[in-house]
């Protein structure tokens, strides 16, 4: 998979995408993800991008011209019908980071995962030229609050979708046990000792019957999902 991130803070990204499940993936080739800085396509000697918005009204709006630029430059163009009847899957898939989006769940991020090319849009101050939204396949949120800008939310996303990516994560399985996978919370989960400050690891967990553990991993799934998020059992 090919991940390009338009920002004008690439230097965020350096972090977190060093470590962890990110740089494995890279390294391995199975991702590689680039930040495209917007600023290197302003024409303004000053390198801006912003301006006051039309209408009048309080902070700046994200220019159209360098967006576009940025975009053209990792290979997005204008939708039309065909394109998303036919090569859904096959061309750059553009998703805009807004507080006004869907929020990200793990249905978005498996059909996000399918894609072998995706072009991750951080908004910031009032958000982007509304023309932009004509080269825009998905706008996404991570929770109805304003963060600064849209680079966490865009490493979160990205986070997301590479751990579905085939040989990102050594254990396949866990990502199917993973909360949120199968619309239940997870399950709880022990280790050793099997005593610690009195408190012991369930009987079941160490009696080797494999049946009954899954029948009480499948049990407690539903409790905890019942008790700490009643409105997914609802869905």
């Amino acid at each position: 998979m090919k991940i390009d991130i338009l920002t004008i803070f690439p230097r965020m990204f350096k972090g977190p995408f060093s470590e962890s499940l990110i740089s494995r993936a890279s390294r391995k080739k199975i991702l590689k993800v680039d930040t495209v800085d917007i600023r290197s396509f302003s024409r303004d000697k000053h390198r801006k991008v912003d301006d006051r918005p039309f209408g009048g009204g309080v902070g700046m709006v994200i220019k159209p011209e360098p967006l576009y630029c940025a975009m053209r430059s990792v290979g997005v163009r204008k939708r039309n019908n065909s394109y998303k009847k036919n090569n859904i899957y096959r061309k750059p898939y553009v998703v805009y980071m807004s507080p006004q989006g869907k929020t990200l769940d793990n249905e978005i991020v498996k059909n996000l995962a399918k894609f072998g090319h995706l072009v991750v849009i951080c908004g910031h101050y009032e958000g982007i030229d509304e023309r932009i939204m004509n080269y825009v396949d998905e706008e996404i949120s991570i929770g109805d609050y304003v963060l600064t800008g849209g680079e966490i939310p865009a490493m979160v996303l990205t986070d997301a979708v590479v751990r579905m990516l085939p040989g990102v994560v050594k254990e396949r399985g866990s990502i199917k046990n993973d909360s949120f996978y199968d619309g239940l919370l997870d399950y709880p989960h022990y280790t050793r000792p099997a005593v610690f400050k009195g408190h012991r690891v369930p009987t079941v967990l160490l009696s080797g019957n494999h049946k009954k553990i899954d029948e009480w991993c499948t049990k407690e799934a539903y409790k905890r999902t019942k008790e700490r998020r009643p409105d997914l059992l609802r869905k």
